[in-house]
Formats: C-alpha cells, sequence, structure tokens
C-alpha cells in the first residue's frame, strides 16, 4: 500500500466538509478536527465515513479518549453523540452529510480495513495516521503509547521476585498493629502485594492511608535490602552498602510536596517502633519529591525527556502519588525511563476525575479493584507474607494486573458528613445525595439551593457559619504584614515566616468550579470575586498585576522554574520597592519569581475542579453550572467534595443538575482495561 496525494475535495466529501464547517462556527467542534479531516484527505482516496472518523477521532482526544470504538460509532443515534455532548439535531446533520454510513462495527472496521490512511495493526505499516486495532480506531501517538503502557505493566507485575515470605511477615508484623477480628487488613496487604513484583498499585479514597501505607512500605524495603538477587542483567545495580535508592513523584509540584511531608511524618512516627532501621537516614536519603515533569527531565523545545530507556532514571523504587492524574503519553514516557530491576508503585484514587490529556490510566487498571479477583496463589501468599485469610468474595480469576493491586476500603478522615456525601455520589445515589445534604447538623456540610451570584461572592469574602474565613483570611495577614513592611525588610527569617503564613491562610479555601466560561464559571466568577474584595477594601487592583493577586501557572515554564498547575500569591518584593514577586509553596520551602517574568498564568480564586486534584483546603465552595455539559459529572462531584477537609460548601443555582451530574458516569474510549487483562 503507498499514500498518495490529493489536494481537492471531492463532491461526495464537499456536503460533509461543508457541514464540519458549520459546527466549528457553532463551537461545537474544535478547528483543529476539521482540520486534521482535511489532512487525511490529502493522503488519498477518502470516503465521507472514513473523514466523519477522524473527525469525531480528533474530537474525542481532546475530551480525553484514546481511541474511537466502532461500536460506539454504529448506529443512527450512537453513544460517541452523548460522549461529545452534541444534540440529537447536530448529530444528524453530520451524518446526512457523510451518508451512507456503515452500520454495524463489522461494517465500519471492513471500511475502515480498505482505507489508505490506516494502518491494520496486524499488517504491513506504511506510517498511516490512523491505525486499527480490533475494533479500535487510533491517532498513531495514542495507539502507541496504549500499547507500550499495556506491554510494560503486564511485563511487571508478571515480574515477581524471589521473597522470603516469612521474613517479610516478620516485618509486617511489627510495622501493623494486629487487625480486629473479622477485619482484613488492607494496608498491611498492599504492603506485601507490593514487595514481591516489580508493580504495585495502591487505589482508596480520602484517609484511606496510602501514604501511610506506602511509608511502612519503604521500612519494609529499607529492612529487607538485599534478601533478593537482582537480575543478573540489570543496568544499575543497588547502591554500595546494599541501599536502595528511592524517588518519589507526582504530576504537580503541590502534590509532590504534600506526598513528601505525608512520608516524612509517617517515617518519623514510626521511628519508635523500629529504632534499628533507621528510619531519619531513609527520609533524608530519599530527598525532595519532585513532579514527573521535572523526574524525567523535560526539555522545552520536545516532547521527549532526557530520561528514557536509553537513559534510564538512577533509581530502585520509584513512588508515584496522584496517579489519577497521569495522562497516558506521560505514563507511556515515565514506564520507558524506569530501568528494569526497578519497582514502581503507583498511589491514587480511582474514583477521582482522570487526567485532563487523553487516557484513563489507573481507572483503567484498577476497574475491577473492588471485587479484588485474587488468585489461589495470591491468597496462599497473602496469608503466608502477611497472616491475611482473604475473604472468598476476593478470591476469583483476576488477570495478572489484578494480583498486584489492592484496594484500601476504610476511611479515618472521611467517616463524617463529607465522606458521607462523597460516598453517596460515587453511589449515583441521588435521593442519599439530598438527605446528606440537607440532614448534616455538624456544620460540615452546607447547600445553598438555589444559589445567587451574590451568594458566592460573599462566601468568596468571609466564608458562611460555622465555616468562617473565605479570602478575607489571607488578606487581613497580608495587609498586616505589609503595614510593618519596612520591619520584614530587614529581617529575612521574619519575611519568610510572613510569607508562609500567608500562603498557609490563602489554601485554607478554595472555590472551585466545573466549568470554566460563563457567569458561574471560572473566567466570570474570578473577575467578580476580585470586584468584590476590592469593593471591602481588602485588595486593590491597578492593571493585570496586583498585590494579594492568586495566580495559577498555565504552562509549564522551565526558565522559571514554573509549571502548570502551580497557585502563588504575588506579594510586594522587599528588597526591591514597588516591584512584586510571586511566592509559591512546596511543602516547608518557599520559593518566588518576579511577576514580570511569568507570561502563562491566570487569576485563581476560583478554579476548576480538574485544577484542584492533589491539593486540599480545610473549607472548599463548589459551584455547578445552570445546565449539564459533557464535562459534569459524578467523578467531577465527588473530586470537589473530596478536596475538602473539615468543610464543605456547595452552591447549585439549578438543584436539578446536581441529579443529573450524581447519575452520569465518565466513560473513556479505551483500548488498556482490555489489555492489560
Amino acid at each position: 500500500m503507498v499514500l498518495t496525494s490529493t489536494t481537492t475535495p471531492d463532491p461526495e466529501q464537499q456536503a460533509l466538509l461543508a457541514q464540519i464547517d458549520v459546527l466549528t462556527e457553532a463551537g461545537q467542534l474544535r478547528r483543529l478536527s476539521g482540520a486534521f479531516a482535511r489532512f487525511v484527505a490529502t493522503l488519498g482516496p477518502a470516503r465521507p465515513p472514513l473523514l466523519l472518523a477522524c473527525v469525531l477521532l480528533s474530537e474525542l482526544e481532546g475530551r480525553g479518549h484514546s481511541c474511537l470504538m466502532l461500536a460506539d460509532l454504529a448506529g443512527a443515534s450512537p453513544p460517541v453523540r452523548s460522549m461529545l455532548g452534541w444534540s440529537e439535531e447536530d448529530w444528524q446533520a453530520l451524518r446526512a452529510s457523510a451518508a451512507p454510513l456503515p452500520k454495524s462495527a463489522t461494517a465500519w472496521r471492513a471500511h475502515l480495513y480498505q482505507c489508505e490512511q490506516v494502518w491494520p495493526a496486524a499488517d504491513l505499516d506504511f506510517g498511516q495516521p490512523l491505525v486499527l486495532d480490533g475494533d479500535r480506531l487510533y491517532l498513531r501517538r495514542y495507539w502507541r503509547d496504549e500499547t507500550a503502557v499495556a506491554h510494560a505493566v503486564r511485563a511487571r507485575a508478571l515480574r515477581q521476585r524471589a521473597i522470603d515470605a516469612g521474613r517479610v511477615r516478620h516485618w509486617l508484623d511489627i510495622l501493623f498493629p494486629p487487625a480486629a477480628e473479622g477485619d482484613t487488613d488492607w494496608q498491611k496487604a498492599a504492603c506485601a502485594v507490593a514487595v514481591r513484583a516489580d508493580l504495585g498499585i495502591i487505589t482508596g479514597g480520602p484517609g484511606t492511608g496510602k501514604t501511610y501505607t506506602v511509608a511502612r512500605l519503604l521500612a519494609l524495603l529499607f529492612a529487607t535490602a538485599g534478601m533478593e538477587r537482582l537480575p543478573a542483567a540489570s543496568a544499575l545495580p543497588p547502591a554500595a552498602g546494599g541501599g536502595i535508592r528511592i524517588a518519589l513523584a507526582a504530576p504537580t509540584g503541590k502534590a509532590a510536596a504534600r506526598l513528601k511531608q505525608s512520608i516524612d511524618q509517617a517515617l518519623g512516627a514510626l521511628s519508635a517502633l523500629v529504632p534499628d532501621l533507621n528510619l531519619p537516614e531513609l527520609a533524608a536519603r530519599m530527598g525532595a519529591a519532585r513532579t514527573l515533569h521535572s523526574l524525567l527531565g523535560a526539555r522545552p523545545d520536545t516532547r521527549n525527556f532526557v530520561h528514557h530507556k536509553g537513559n534510564p532514571l538512577d533509581v530502585d523504587v520509584l513512588i508515584v502519588d496522584e496517579a489519577s492524574m497521569v495522562h497516558l503519553e506521560m505514563m507511556a514516557s515515565l514506564l520507558d525511563a524506569l530501568p528494569p530491576h526497578a519497582r514502581l508503585v503507583l498511589l491514587g484514587d480511582k474514583d477521582q476525575l482522570a487526567s485532563v490529556e487523553a487516557g484513563a490510566v489507573l481507572g483503567d487498571m484498577c476497574h475491577d479493584a473492588e471485587s479484588g479477583g485474587y488468585s489461589a496463589a495470591t491468597a496462599a501468599y497473602l496469608r503466608d507474607a502477611a497472616g491475611i485469610a482473604l475473604p472468598e468474595a476476593f478470591v476469583g480469576d483476576g488477570g495478572p494486573l489484578a494480583q498486584q493491586t489492592v484496594m484500601l476500603r476504610k476511611s479515618m478522615r472521611f467517616g463524617g458528613a463529607i465522606g458521607q456525601l462523597a460516598l453517596a455520589v460515587n453511589a449515583g445515589d441521588v435521593a442519599r445525595v439530598r438527605d446528606v445534604l440537607r440532614g448534616d447538623d455538624s456544620g460540615q456540610l452546607a447547600w445553598i439551593d438555589p444559589a445567587h451570584h451574590g451568594q458566592v461572592l460573599q462566601l468568596a469574602l468571609e466564608g458562611r457559619p460555622r465555616a468562617e474565613g473565605g479570602y478575607q483570611h489571607y488578606l487581613r495577614r497580608m495587609i498586616a504584614g505589609i503595614d510593618d513592611g519596612a520591619a520584614l525588610s530587614q529581617d529575612t527569617l521574619r519575611h519568610e515566616a510572613w510569607v508562609r503564613d500567608v500562603l498557609s491562610a490563602f489554601e485554607s479555601f478554595r472555590i472551585l468550579c466545573a466549568v470554566r466560561e460563563g457567569e458561574w464559571g471560572v473566567a466570570g466568577l474570578n473577575d467578580a470575586i476580585a470586584a468584590r474584595l476590592e469593593a471591602a477594601g481588602l485588595l486593590r487592583r491597578r492593571g493585570e498585576w496586583y498585590v494579594g493577586r492568586p495566580v495559577m501557572v498555565t504552562r509549564n515554564d522551565y526558565a522559571t522554574g514554573v509549571f502548570n498547575g502551580d497557585i502563588g500569591l504575588t506579594l510586594p518584593d522587599p528588597m526591591r520597592p514597588g516591584s512584586l514577586r510571586v511566592y509559591f509553596s512546596e511543602g516547608p520551602a518557599i520559593r518566588s519569581v518576579l511577576a514580570t517574568r511569568l507570561r502563562n498564568v491566570e487569576t485563581a480564586f476560583a478554579m476548576t475542579v480538574h485544577k484542584s486534584q492533589g491539593s486540599e483546603f480545610a473549607h472548599t465552595v463548589m459551584v455547578l453550572p445552570t445546565s449539564a455539559s459533557a464535562v459534569l459529572a459524578r467523578e467531577l462531584v465527588y473530586t470537589g467534595i473530596t478536596r475538602a477537609r473539615t468543610h464543605f460548601t456547595l452552591a447549585t443555582p439549578v438543584a436539578g443538575v446536581l441529579d443529573e451530574a450524581a447519575t452520569v458516569r465518565t466513560h473513556r474510549a479505551s483500548g488498556l482495561r482490555g489489555l492489560v487483562g
């Protein structure tokens, strides 16, 4: 097969391309999608069904799907229409312009198989931009990434180590207190499972103790270092003296700082329990947690990283937190850069929102985690290595990945009203959601329904009864420090303490939105909140930059060392009167950048739920829009709720939107689940 080139649309294509333009102008399609279809048409004969598939595939990729399922494409009103959030009218108009269309997945596969621009994955490869793998159509890059991730995680799950179960049992019995009779200690099980292979996945909701568990896993690895031999082919043997090189990482700087802080605290608490292990040395050896971009060595001029298969990471154990945020391309790069001998441990909440970019990697890997699916061999291993007798309900015929996945099921933090609300939303139980919101008398929850714009602005200013604060909390501390500016500028330690205090106060409260645009979205609320705070005398806006402005970085900037999702506060520069700096918190450390050097930022009084992942606020306010959209689903509402540590307020202009969101579950088209087995 040889790709040919044509440049002029034929009459058969013109009706479809015209309808694509109509939908693009109406905001239903990205311009990129229409451009991609036209590009494909230049590579050879292209019937309208192929061009329609190209447009839909491109749109789905923009919404986080890694492929187009042919079964979703077939039929008069297929699932792909609802996945894109289109009306029946728009779908039928596009479909009519491409008619006649194949009527089944089998017919679609037969049609696409004949197209020069499509590579059937088992056939000869001529570099076509589209890949047909079974009943899934991919953009080539996502097929390559998904296949690489599937092969790598499956191989790591299958690559078990020669473990002395008795020695593991000895240390686990020290590190974990005895479980109550009849209870299964899933945290202990997670450590036993993770230590026996090159891959461990630990999933669970907020408060289930994922970092508590990993701290004990690290202590276990530290205690048992050297009890097994690394493969002879290992490119990077352990450090001299039997030490293990441990790296901590997360998708965002905020999540990385929280991971390091949590593990350090947990290891510190363990020190008295196991003094012979010298856990402070272990904590010091790990160093700071890093973003995945920083860990892999991001380069400003390319999508490629410094570290890859030919230049692997110098680690023996890699812990990645907030793995639900890791998109397909990043996971492929991470696995490619991991040396063959290293262990990878992924932590995350499978029920949270998936990554903004394509893929739902953790969700696909943990799809059956709730049911266990542990083999008889795994059950026997857990009995020997952890003293755990698995309940029969969790023993089954799960695949290799199930044997290396453990779901933590008991929340220590979310037993109250916030936890009950999160569980009700996750279960899609609308009646229960309403009962919990209306029935809480602890002050943890509040539901403003119907909400008016002014009520949200008042929340932003001063919080609500039994959850006071709002943004005045950090602004008053900021103003007090500025009034004492002369003293602060002459005392570096005092200035740093003030900055840390202001940042901490700001991080205690946040307004989260489901959407970006409109009066109830990030764009509308940010400006309105700033105006309300200015009217209260807490801000003085003078152009784009002003003292007290919170900002979110929207693009990685390697020159200044800030990354997409980082949040900072604009404060006076003590060394340059009249200048402003943006201060960022990284755990106990503070760093700053001149405001004039930051090009890609936006005001962050309000932020999307997506951007809040990896963060936690004492009081979280979530604002829903007036109508449902393609992004509004139970995963989004659940993620917003679980950002709250002690108080949660829900503002709904229209109550029915909450009901609809709680009943809709996000579905991302992907082949990963079937590939990893």
